[in-house]
């Protein structure tokens, strides 16, 4: 079979020619004057012409070949929890005992305190996660969310949606500038979402018999009970899971104030 023939340019043949040249001129210096001198088949200047020629050919070729770039991809950044909260072993909300009380409210327990446009939250540790901190971080929206759906939060644990707090818990005197100032989310146990809040303060122990609690919870079922000591109320977490998987925010009262 015959292999296919390289076609190739004059001025290409001229380079190879004058690289030729130039390797036999520096093989003839080490070698005796000849007795004969020949006259070169192509003239110097004609060589040269040639040469320029075929550089600038091959110059004109490789800018002809584009490299492609690959297309930047923005990851974002997965914010680490500031403090983790508790992490039980079940991630099923503990059920409500036949006295209105959830069950782990037979015994003391470890409350966290946080604020949410001036309201004093108590919420047990065996509910919740960890906290993260809002700082530095903007909240990636979806479009057609509802109003109370901020957006989401990218975690150690995955995607966390992150819930306008302040809407669910007093959508009676809802402000829109109650957005603002928003410090830390807190993931709740057994849920892909997390409530944000203005303000952690403390955790304590709190004993069910100092707790006045909520026979009948009407329009706010996520209000267990409140806590006169300490001036703050007790909130439910499955109730509020219920409110949120049903969307009942939507049938309730919104007052907006300037």
């Amino acid at each position: 079979m015959n292999r296919p023939v390289e076609l190739k340019t004059r001025p290409q043949l001229a380079l190879e020619s004058y690289l030729d040249a130039l390797l036999q001129d520096a093989t003839e210096e080490a070698m005796p004057e000849p007795i004969l001198v020949l006259e070169p088949a192509v003239e110097p200047e004609a060589v040269l012409d040639e040469f320029q020629l075929a550089v600038l050919e091959e110059q004109a070729r490789d800018a002809q070949v584009v490299v492609p770039i690959m297309p930047a991809v923005a990851i974002p950044a997965v914010v680490e929890p500031v403090v983790e909260v508790h992490l039980p072993p079940s991630i099923t909300p503990p059920p409500v005992t036949g006295d209105d009380r959830p069950s782990w409210a037979a015994e003391p327990f470890e409350c966290l305190l946080f604020d949410v446009a001036g309201l004093t939250l108590a919420v047990p540790l065996v509910c919740l996660g960890s906290i993260y901190s809002l700082e530095g971080q903007e909240l990636t929206p979806l479009f057609g969310q509802p109003e109370w759906f901020l957006g989401i939060l990218p975690s150690q644990a995955g995607n966390l949606k992150v819930l306008d707090t302040a809407r669910w818990v007093m959508p009676d005197r809802y402000r829109d500038d109650f957005r603002q100032g928003l410090q830390y989310v807190i993931s709740v146990q057994g849920y892909e979402w997390g409530l944000a809040v203005h303000q952690v303060s403390r955790s304590l122990r709190l004993d069910p018999n100092e707790i006045k609690w909520r026979s009948h919870r009407g329009q706010r079922p996520w209000l267990a009970g409140t806590v006169i000591e300490h001036m703050c109320a007790l909130l439910d977490v499955a109730e509020l899971a219920e409110l949120i998987a049903s969307g009942a925010v939507k049938t309730m009262p919104v007052t907006k104030r300037s």
